[in-house]
């Protein structure tokens, strides 16, 4: 996989969660995922399609998920993954993906995306068939860590 791709998902990342949710993030070690999603970890995909196809998804534990809701509205207290919860997760997704669409169309790299789907992992392999998948921990303020799992591969 072409690092070229890789980066503007980490730029936007770091970019859309300073704004949204007033967070820092710190990268950790990126590494390839084979393994499944823990049971039960929110998972928030989205796909591409253009230039390069594939998906990106983030994996943010639920503990953590709450904070970063809570911190998108403004400090209000979130016990639970509710509709609205789901609501702002998806659009934390949407935000990263399209800020990662307009980087890449910036260098040239026209992609669109999909409409986010959210998920809970099943403890099964629930990435794309076929495809490397990178993993970039995302460490957050000291809140824990989103994993930015990216599958993506040049068309044809």
């Amino acid at each position: 996989m072409n690092i070229e791709y890789i980066n503007p998902f980490i730029e936007a990342s770091q970019s859309v969660l300073k704004t949204a949710a007033d967070m820092s993030v710190r990268l950790g070690k990126v590494y390839i995922r084979s393994a499944p999603f823990e049971a039960g970890t929110p998972l928030i995909e989205v796909g591409l399609i253009g230039k390069i196809h594939g998906t990106g998804q983030l994996s943010i534990p639920v503990e953590l998920a709450k904070k970063i809701v809570s911190r998108m509205m403004g400090g209000m207290e979130v016990g639970v993954l509710d509709e609205l919860a789901v609501s702002a997760l998806s659009e934390l997704a949407n935000m990263i993906m399209g800020n990662t669409a307009t980087i890449l169309y910036n260098r040239g790299i026209g992609i669109d995306i999909t409409t986010p789907k959210m998920t809970f992992g099943d403890g099964k392999k629930s990435l794309p068939p076929d495809t490397r998948t990178i993993s970039v921990p995302l460490m957050i303020d000291g809140d824990g860590v989103m994993e930015l799992n990216i599958s993506v591969m040049a068309a044809a």
